[in-house]
């Protein structure tokens, strides 16, 4: 009935036109009417992504319930987005993981479901991992498609707006039209989150970095036209060697799957941020790719704490986190000490740290054995919840292995995702 109603004239004609036809031109007429959620396929995704400015991604698997929860209100918020802003240069796209797993691989989709964003025809490096309803889904979906570009028309304007304490990128251009602004443009949509961008007119093109910590002016130098070479720098100036971790990234942290060299420290005391951050910077310079340099709250992340046997009084501590087991960096006044922070880590890549941890066993064990002696079994150190007071630090039980990771748990959930192994990938 459908079909006769779109199609009255071929309808007349249906004895005369093979099945095959009329059941194309059905299809094709039904991907029109229903083109809210558009599938993704490794022919089309590339035209799709680069065709709109904001495309919104649902990795799925028919064997995964969660993306079985998903897909319904995936496509009636696409439905919806599309009621409401007809216009919008926005696509809400979903990818049968099963059908097309070279898609997987490409996009590093290790999870189901999994949705990712592209704007200007990039990945932007942030999934979306928040509530899995109609209005926040759309809701996101307008935020992306916000201009990350604020304007200013003089320096009064630009000093009364600019938030020093933040990442800032300060541009100016004399033609708007130029290669060199559209470039720009395009990579603030994807660091929005990481820096802040400011453009005004100039006679001559520029752009600045303006560092938080050190409050130096960093100008780029390379060729404005040169997009790769001026996505690397503002991607090295807008994510730093060193980042905080938070109980609202660590999952997308975790997922990067590089061990975490974290600084747990009173965030009161800035001062400690920045030694650590200046010895980061000058051993581990190059192993951006190797480890995760990162700095917590010891106060909110005190569970890590008294797995390494410590508490909020003895920060600060360093101490690396594998995703197996954890190591504590062995003595916090050598931190500065040159080289001592950039062998920790080429300890933990060769082995040694592990090694050197049981090849001391002997020791431990008679340590252990004090421990038990002086501290009869049923009397719990450990009982005093978070936040009430003891009569003084508890005992720290000697570890006879080094302590599991802590970290590996707040890796994304089997209540929310399919989590897929290594041999499934």
């Amino acid at each position: 009935i459908l079909f006769s109603r779109a199609f009255p004239e071929l309808t007349l004609m249906s004895g005369m036109i093979p099945v095959v036809v009329v059941s194309l031109l059905l299809s094709l007429w039904v991907s029109t009417v229903d083109a809210e959620a558009k599938y993704l396929s490794i022919d089309n995704h590339e035209q799709i992504i680069n065709d709109h400015q904001v495309v919104f991604v649902a990795f799925c698997a028919d064997w995964c319930p969660f993306s079985r929860r998903l897909k319904p209100i995936f496509e009636e918020a696409g439905k919806k987005f599309k009621e409401e802003h007809p216009e919008a240069s926005a696509v809400f796209g979903i990818v049968d993981s099963q059908a097309h797993p070279t898609l997987n691989d490409k996009y590093f989709v290790n999870k189901y479901p999994t949705m990712k964003v592209f704007v200007n025809g990039e990945l932007v490096t942030k999934e979306y991992r928040s509530t899995r309803s109609v209005e926040a889904l759309t809701d996101f979906v307008k935020q992306q498609l916000q201009t990350a570009m604020h304007e200013f028309s003089s320096d009064d304007q630009l000093n009364a707006n600019l938030n020093r304490s933040k990442r800032n990128i300060i541009a100016r251009f004399a033609d708007p039209n130029a290669v060199g602004y559209t470039n720009l443009k395009k990579m603030s949509s994807i660091l929005k989150e990481e820096c802040q961008f400011y453009i005004g007119k100039a006679d001559a093109d520029s752009i600045v970095f303006l560092d938080p910590d050190t409050k130096d002016e960093q100008k780029y130098t390379g060729d404005f036209s040169n997009y790769d070479f001026l996505k690397q720098w503002l991607t090295d100036k807008c994510i730093p060697l060193v980042r905080e971790v938070t109980f609202e990234n660590v999952e997308e942290l975790t997922e990067e799957g590089l061990p975490f060299l974290i600084y747990f420290r009173d965030t009161d005391k800035k001062e400690d941020d920045k030694i650590f951050s200046d010895v980061v910077i000058r051993e581990l310079g190059d192993q951006k790719a190797s480890v995760n340099a990162l700095l917590a709250d010891g106060n909110k992340f005190a569970h890590p704490l008294r797995h390494l046997g410590k508490t909020a009084k003895d920060l600060p501590v360093l101490a690396i986190d594998s995703f197996q087991h954890m190591f504590m960096f062995p003595d916090m006044s050598q931190l500065t000490v040159p080289g001592k922070l950039r062998q920790f880590i080429m300890d933990l890549h060769s082995g040694k740290l592990h090694k050197e941890f049981h090849e001391n066993m002997d020791q431990k064990m008679i340590d252990l054995a004090k421990f038990n002696a002086e501290n009869p079994e049923g009397h719990d150190h450990g009982a005093a919840k978070d936040g009430e007071a003891r009569g003084g630090p508890p005992a720290a039980k000697p570890h006879t292995s080094p302590p599991p990771s802590v970290f590996k748990e707040l890796k994304p959930s089997n209540k929310r995702y399919s989590i897929l192994q290594k041999t499934e990938l």
